[in-house]
């Protein structure tokens, strides 16, 4: 009973919240519903009233164009107000336009104040809802620019409609209603636009304006017509003039528009009276003062990034060409302002791509991308910055340095002129002599003078404009060799230049610039980016100039200051160097280091080429070899350094017996030297003499790189196979070695030709009609490199440009095929540079980037460039021509030959041994001295057989015929006749391997069985079996060994010895 009552009321309240909780959510429905009806209804209105308020708009602006009447300012200003109630851009977007139509053709009607749409503005209850009106029409105008793309026609008339309503509601003077009696007025309307103006300025009008003139001139032609680019300019500038020019305006006018690229240049093509503005205005000085600031400075860098920061560097770079004055009263703010801006780019400028990098046509790699639109405008970008390197500016900027005078011209007119005579032409002391004296008296820079302060305004001055062109050689990456080209247009700049750097600090500039090595100052910073530049500009200089003009016309530099200058940059590497400067180098003094040094062997591979410093000019006396070689031993890093940077410095015998002891050292490592525990491998070879090339070939190809380097034993035999007599102890293998040479480099073999002139080897294009030239080329590299490895001199005389291609200079960026011609065709030189001094048009001459060439009885045309047989040779595109020819005819048609070569000479010969050797210097290490033969140094090293010895009769009719009877040449023949070449080894005849030898003999060579017992004392006692009179000396150049008849007179001994060398006779004659 209780607990069915208890279930039912459970029941009872259950169905209580149900009911409850479903009049609770019917009332909720009932509400959704009725708000839902409100927003549709509301909606609907809404929808209405826009359309009538729209269809209203449309039949005020359909009757107001069929000109049925004027309509008033009043009329015009309520259907804004109400056509502004209902906008929106995309809808709206044509009856916008109407509404700005109206409004400015109110504006032009003459003597209706009614009409006048700007006379609502007198009105005192419409006044406040009038500028609220023409501020959000002229806003609307704004937004509409930002879209619009002036490329397009129907945009850019819209452009023209936007721009003239915003010139003309910004400022008063084009309104009638001022005219007259309304002159009053005045002053309270221009406060109304100045209010106007401010309220476009806080909602992001000159954001507006930077896209519009982006849009527009970003790109290789602009699409905005003068007047859209006059209004736009006047418009930027209409605030900056009303705020009398002050800091915030000024940041905004330099961050929007005057970093639009190359603004200026299109004001200077389509509006130039708009820079007649900026100049009245006196902008260009306002905006190097407001930069001048370090912080302002930084914070508009900071506003406009990398890109758009080098924009506003071009147009003010532009702008500064164009105001001399100002230019020359700011020079120092100038240079501040640009040399910051430079840093700044440079922090976006990365060494190397990566992920993060994006390609700059100016700056190189980037890391901030580029858009479109910037990358079409760089050309004009780079035109502007030009002006930073052009000759204008550079004579207003280094007006300083250029004001010097040389006193070049009177002091030549004075000397007086020197007869010519055989001792005036020939001795080389006497033309330094004289060379430096007329340096001395010409421009008497070449002692360290010394005497200017580095603190003073002056040095100041120059040390920042160094600076600043430094820092645009560093960050302008991509067009360094334009900058540099303009740096040195000037002939006289770089010399008064390097006058000025004599004469700095109180004993002249070397003594300065070692101490600012050591300190870290900002002075001292300043100064070595002077001596930088200085070095950067003057090796590009040297580089681009043929020999005729260093040594003939003498183009920026006298002779005699390149002697100074290198002398300085000697001193001044071997002492960053030696005093440890370079081992710990970073940054800048690395930087400073790598272009001293390359302007330092620029002049110093011209000295090898064609002399103009005086004999031991480059050593340094303050170096003592044997210290040297002493670091060498103990790894010493500053040792190894000057070895790779300036090995010039050591006197070149020294560095000939740091070769031989590489060699050596690499020989006891591999095992190749003879021990009392160990001898070397030895590899045999049997070759035979008429087929010696082929034999040699086949048998030593197949050998492994240490094999070649070891000791290799010859036999020859001949046609029958039967062994020659003799037993080779290093003998047979040199003549071996000097036959192969020979033949190989034989011109009428093909694979080698000769220069014309001098008749210098070089590898024969036309050599690829042998099978397997390149594995030929190959054997060839390392035989020369087996003979240089072991010490073997052989007389084949290199061509120079081949000499520095088997060092590797071709591959330095300071190299130029054009300085190495003359040494392979000295009157195709003429020839090329004929045309370079060529004053006319060159195009006349029917001229084409292509080389046509008589190969074998045809011509071959070779292009130069892709296509360039249809690509003529202009006045713009010759010294491309010339530089292109002349490494066609030294590099491109040899190319795979030399590569061969190299490489098996290079597997004997390491890269790092050789370097330290100028292309002469190289020649000599395989061809051996050139300079005359020491008879003293070849009697001390003279061995004797068959009973000779020192003071037999006959030994010393011999050394008295050579030193006295015989001239140079004929001691030069008898050098050759007896080793097989005429010239004396490098280090001396102690270096003669095996040594000269002399031995008696008493019958011919194909009777000759060796010296016996009585045949030694035979000649001991001068005792012959016969009268020898008849008999030849002859040789064995194998083994270095003249054999010498027992003669009886000395006046004999002279005839029969002069016939043997003049005949050449060797084995054949005795």
């Amino acid at each position: 009973m209780f607990s069915a009552s208890q279930s039912s009321r459970a029941q009872f309240l259950d169905k209580a919240r149900q009911a409850r909780e479903e009049r609770r959510e019917l009332k909720e429905r009932e509400r959704a519903a009725v708000q839902l009806q409100a927003l549709v209804r509301r909606f609907l209105c809404r929808c209405r009233l826009q359309r009538e308020i729209r269809r209203e708009v449309e039949d005020f602006f359909g009757t107001n164009e069929c000109g049925s009447s004027k309509r008033s300012a009043l009329s015009v200003f309520r259907i804004a107000r109400k056509l502004l109630f209902v906008f929106n851009p995309k809808e709206d977007k044509e009856r916008f336009e109407k509404l700005c139509r109206c409004i400015l053709n109110s504006m032009d009607v003459e003597n209706e104040p009614k009409v006048w749409y700007v006379s609502l503005a007198l009105s005192k209850d419409l006044t406040l809802l009038w500028i609220k009106q023409i501020k959000d029409i002229l806003w609307f105008c704004c937004e509409f620019l930002k879209q619009l793309k002036p490329d397009i026609l129907q945009d850019s008339r819209l452009v023209n409609l936007h721009l003239t309503m915003l010139v003309t509601f910004t400022d008063t003077s084009t309104w009638k209603i001022l005219r007259g009696k309304g002159e009053t007025l005045r002053p309270a309307m221009n406060h109304i636009c100045a209010n106007i103006m401010g309220h476009l300025n806080q909602k992001g009008f000159y954001s507006v304006l930077q896209i519009l003139l982006t849009n527009g001139l970003a790109r290789s032609r602009p699409s905005l017509s003068k007047g859209s680019l006059t209004a736009i300019f006047s418009l930027a500038l209409r605030p900056v003039v009303a705020a009398q020019f002050s800091d915030n305006l000024l940041r905004s006018f330099l961050i929007h528009v005057m970093s639009v690229p190359a603004i200026m240049t299109h004001l200077a093509t389509l509006t130039p009276e708009r820079l007649a503005v900026i100049e009245s205005h006196g902008l260009f000085r306002k905006f190097i003062l407001f930069l001048s600031r370090e912080s302002q400075c930084r914070d508009v860098c900071v506003c406009l990034e990398g890109s758009h920061t080098l924009c506003l560097l071009g147009n003010l770079v532009f702008l500064g060409s164009l105001n001399d004055q100002v230019l020359e009263e700011e020079t120092a703010h100038f240079v501040g302002v640009l040399i910051h801006m430079l840093s700044y780019c440079q922090k976006y400028v990365s060494q190397k791509k990566s992920n993060l990098t994006h390609w700059h046509p100016v700056l190189g790699w980037f890391s901030q991308t580029v858009d479109y639109g910037l990358n079409e405008s760089m050309p004009l970008l780079t035109k502007q910055l030009q002006h930073l390197w052009g000759v204008h500016m550079i004579r207003i900027l280094f007006s300083d340095v250029l004001s010097k005078k040389l006193l070049e011209n009177q002091e030549i007119a004075q000397l007086p002129a020197q007869p010519i005579s055989p001792q005036n032409s020939l001795p080389m002391k006497n033309l330094f002599k004289r060379a430096f004296q007329k340096s001395a008296s010409v421009r008497n820079i070449l002692k360290p003078v010394g005497g200017k302060r580095v603190d003073s305004a002056e040095v100041q001055k120059v040390c920042s404009i160094c600076v600043l062109y430094q820092t645009t050689l560093t960050t302008l990456t991509q067009i360094r060799l334009q900058i540099l080209t303009g740096l040195t247009y000037l002939d006289d700049l770089l010399p008064k230049l390097w006058a000025f750097i004599c004469e700095l600090g109180p004993q002249g500039g070397l003594k300065l610039f070692l101490e600012c090595l050591n300190n870290d100052t900002e002075e001292s910073k300043r100064l070595l980016a002077m001596l930088m530049l200085f070095c950067d500009c003057s090796r590009h200089l040297i580089t681009i100039l043929d020999d005729i003009e260093v040594y003939e016309e003498q183009i920026s530099f006298k002779l005699e200051e390149l002697v100074t200058i290198s002398s300085f940059l000697n001193s001044f590497v071997f002492k960053m160097i030696w005093d440890g400067i370079v081992e710990n180098a970073r940054g800048e003094t690395l930087e400073l280091f790598h272009s001293v040094h390359g302007w330092l062997m620029v002049l110093y591979e011209r000295d090898c080429r064609r002399r103009f410093a005086p004999e031991d000019h480059w050593l340094r006396k303050d170096l003592k070899p044997s210290v040297l070689f002493q670091e060498l031993d103990k790894d010493k890093k500053r040792a190894q350094l000057l070895l790779q940077y300036i090995p010039h410095v050591i006197p070149h015998k020294n560095r000939v017996l740091l070769f031989r002891n590489m060699v050596t050292k690499e020989k006891e490592k591999l095992g190749l030297v003879e021990t009392s525990s160990a001898s070397p491998h030895v590899t045999h070879i049997t070759i035979r003499r008429s087929r010696m090339l082929e034999d040699g070939y086949e048998q030593l190809r197949q050998l492994s790189q240490n094999a070649m380097k070891g000791v290799i034993r010859v036999k020859f035999v001949n046609d029958l196979g039967v062994d020659e007599a003799g037993i080779d102890q290093d003998g047979v293998f040199k003549e071996f070695l000097e036959e192969i040479i020979k033949k190989v480099f034989d011109p009428a073999l093909n694979l080698f030709k000769t220069t014309s002139g001098d008749e210098r080897l070089y590898p024969s294009p036309t050599s690829y009609i042998h099978e397997n030239y390149l594995q030929l080329f190959e054997f060839v590299g390392k035989m020369l490199g087996k003979a240089v490895y072991e010490g073997i001199v052989v007389d084949v005389p290199f061509a120079s440009f081949f000499l520095s291609q088997l060092l590797g200079h071709h591959h330095s960026v300071f190299y130029s095929s054009v300085d190495e011609l003359p040494s392979l065709d000295s009157e195709f030189y003429k020839n090329l540079t004929s045309i370079k001094r060529y004053d006319g048009d060159i195009s006349d001459l029917g001229l084409t980037l292509s080389y046509d060439e008589d190969v074998m009885g045809q011509l071959v045309c070779h292009e130069l460039v892709p296509g360039g047989k249809t690509i003529p040779v202009t006045n713009e595109n010759k010294i491309s021509y010339i530089h292109l020819m002349a490494h066609f005819r030294m590099h491109t048609q040899i190319k795979s030959q030399t590569a061969a070569l190299i490489s098996g000479f290079r597997s004997i010969i390491k890269p790092e041994w050789i370097r330290m050797f100028s292309a002469p210097e190289l020649q000599r290490l395989i061809s051996g001295d050139n300079a005359e033969i020491d008879l003293e140094d070849l009697k001390k090293h003279t061995v004797y057989y068959g009973g000779f010895h020192g003071s037999h009769r006959v030994i010393i009719w011999l050394w008295d015929i050579l030193a006295n009877d015989f001239s140079p040449e004929e001691r030069a023949m008898f050098l050759k006749f007896v080793t097989s070449c005429s010239r004396p080894p490098l280090l001396g005849f102690a270096y003669l391997k095996p040594p000269f030898s002399i031995r008696c003999v008493e019958v011919s060579d194909d009777q000759d069985t060796g010296d016996t017992l009585g045949s030694v004392l035979r000649g001991f006692f001068t005792i012959r079996k016969k009268e020898p009179g008849g008999r030849l000396p002859t040789s064995s150049t194998c083994f270095n060994l003249l054999k010498l008849p027992n003669y009886s007179k000395k006046s004999i001994l002279r005839e029969k010895l002069r016939y043997a060398i003049s005949m050449n006779t060797g084995f054949e004659l005795s």
